[in-house]
């Protein structure tokens, strides 16, 4: 007997084998099969989905849900536009503090809104002498006050209380670490705001170290929510690559660097893995540290890499060797060269047919780098809600000639790219619907397009978030269509998004979602 079976319902299963279903069968958490194969069987609970739209679970393959889950609970300057707005919020969070020597965390922090940054100084004045940690909302910067840089070294470069990149990782090491049973509750807010938006696995971003880790335990707080039952959705850790070590191994392994006990990427359940190995070459747009060839427009500096480039590549190369899937974050293109040129230097090295290494953002890249990443296989983990909400900003301080190869679509599938969508929440929105939809429109909030001639087609988009991303994340065997054999994962919406204006693609209702083929909470009834 079947557990449950979906009926008159509308399954597009992105199966091309069996594109279209309505009927569909689940039994112990597995689709066991799709219309004639399950209509007749008997079932514990037979749900008829009046015409509803099912799509498998979405994945967004780029997320970090600690730092989303701890975000909603900080006080936040956003979305003030008058630095005395901000100066307020500070001293209200400051005055909540009984000790002294509190760290007051502030969240929503951007320098475009005020038209410049704030300095340590203005923070002092409303700190009441604790130590004030501002997060920039790219997670590459921060600003600080005195109490704050007292306690750095002194060759800890900012200016004026403006810290980026490996500045604002030796900033938050002093306040870190966070408890295992605070991530924990952090991380389950952040994956009940995945689950109401139809996502049921996603990919973090690097815990344990780098410059979003929380905890050199971090993975444990994970593990805690497992083994509470309170984890969500099935979640994949990016192991962040500080967190590798030296190894005397046997030279026959050929692995310089490892992980304690040499775990590595596929460690794990179907809920909780061990994925990519992250590793940073760059820094972000919005802090206008993405390291590009020519410089930013109408300044004089073209961005930072995150560390002497030949340290970056090695770092790369040791990651393949030791059998890490890489996940190599570069949003500029110089840094995009570097990720390339260390990959391919990788693969020359020791040739592995299916690493599937993926290259995080690839937010500006140049025509010509994209046959290197069609001939190295490597997939493009792309943000397609940073346009929609930063494109205006991005596309100015890029120029007309590069604001087309910003977080491109068509022309990675022209070459045969593999392209995942992803949201890096809580940099931008998360919602992959309204991903779906700039990446075929190509309208920022405003309206105005970028890179109109990136557009693609909705199956390719809907494609970015169910199968590429399945295959992204190495879940390809159980996850990303909806096919007999496949986990019951899968999302309920009120409309076609093929069918609607593609205007409306965004504002479709999510009606429930199913992990293991049971709806989490949260859903609507069936």
């Amino acid at each position: 007997m079947l557990t449950t079976r979906l009926t008159n319902a509308h399954i597009l299963t992105m199966d091309p084998d069996h594109p279209v279903a309505h009927d569909l069968g689940i039994w112990r958490g597995r689709i066991v099969g799709l219309d004639g194969a399950v209509a007749a069987l008997p079932a514990e609970e037979v749900i008829d989905l009046q015409g509803a739209t099912v799509l498998p679970g979405f994945i967004d393959s780029h997320v970090h849900l600690a730092w989303a889950g701890l975000k909603a609970g900080t006080p936040s300057v956003a979305p003030c536009e008058r630095v005395d707005d901000v100066l307020a919020v500070v001293a209200e969070a400051a005055s909540r503090k009984a000790s002294p020597d509190a760290w007051v965390d502030i969240a929503g922090y951007d320098q475009r809104a005020l038209g410049r940054h704030l300095t340590a100084a203005e923070l002092d004045r409303v700190s009441r002498g604790r130590k004030v940690f501002m997060m920039h909302d790219s997670g590459h910067a921060c600003v600080v006050n005195s109490a704050v840089l007292e306690l750095l070294p002194a060759d800890v470069p900012h200016q004026d209380g403006f810290l980026a990149e490996s500045a604002m990782t030796a900033a938050r090491r002093l306040r870190l670490p966070y408890s295992q049973d605070e991530l924990a509750d952090a991380i389950e807010h952040a994956g009940r705001v995945c689950l109401a938006e139809g996502i049921t696995a996603c990919a973090e971003a690097g815990v344990g170290g780098g410059l979003l880790g929380h905890s050199p335990v971090e993975a444990g707080a994970y593990q805690l929510l497992r083994d509470q039952g309170r984890l969500p959705l099935r979640v994949q850790l990016m192991a962040a690559a500080d967190t590798l070590r030296e190894v005397a191994a046997h030279g026959d392994d050929g692995i310089p660097r490892a992980l304690g006990l040499g775990l590595r990427t596929g460690f794990g359940d179907d809920w909780l893995s061990l994925g990519a190995l992250k590793i940073y070459t760059d820094g972000g747009m919005m802090a206008r540290t993405a390291a590009l060839t020519a410089p930013y427009e109408g300044m004089e500096h073209t961005g930072q890499l995150q560390d002497d480039p030949e340290r970056l590549a090695q770092t790369v190369v040791d990651g393949h060797l030791a059998g890490w899937q890489l996940a190599v974050h570069a949003i500029g293109d110089r840094a995009a060269d570097l990720a390339l040129e260390a990959l391919e230097r990788a693969q020359r090295l020791r040739p592995r047919a299916d690493a599937r290494h993926r290259v995080e953002h690839a937010g500006l890249i140049r025509p010509d780098q994209l046959p290197r990443f069609a001939r190295l296989g490597a997939s493009a983990v792309v943000q397609p809600n940073f346009l929609r909400h930063f494109g205006d900003d991005y596309a100015s301080i890029m120029g007309e000639e590069r604001a087309p190869w910003m977080y491109r679509g068509k022309g990675f599938l022209d070459h045969g790219v593999t392209l995942v969508g992803s949201s890096d929440r809580p940099v931008t929105d998360g919602s992959p619907l309204r991903a779906v939809q700039f990446m075929v429109e190509r309208a920022s909030a405003s309206g105005q397009l970028i890179g109109p001639d990136e557009g693609i087609t909705v199956e390719e988009a809907l494609r970015a978030y169910t199968v590429a991303g399945a295959y992204a994340c190495r879940w390809d065997d159980s996850a990303g269509t909806l096919a007999p054999g496949k986990r019951a994962d899968l999302v309920v919406l009120a409309d076609d998004p093929r069918r609607v204006d593609t205007a409306r693609i965004g504002d479709i209702q999510v009606v429930a979602t199913l992990v293991d083929g049971r709806r989490t909470e949260g859903s609507k009834p069936l």
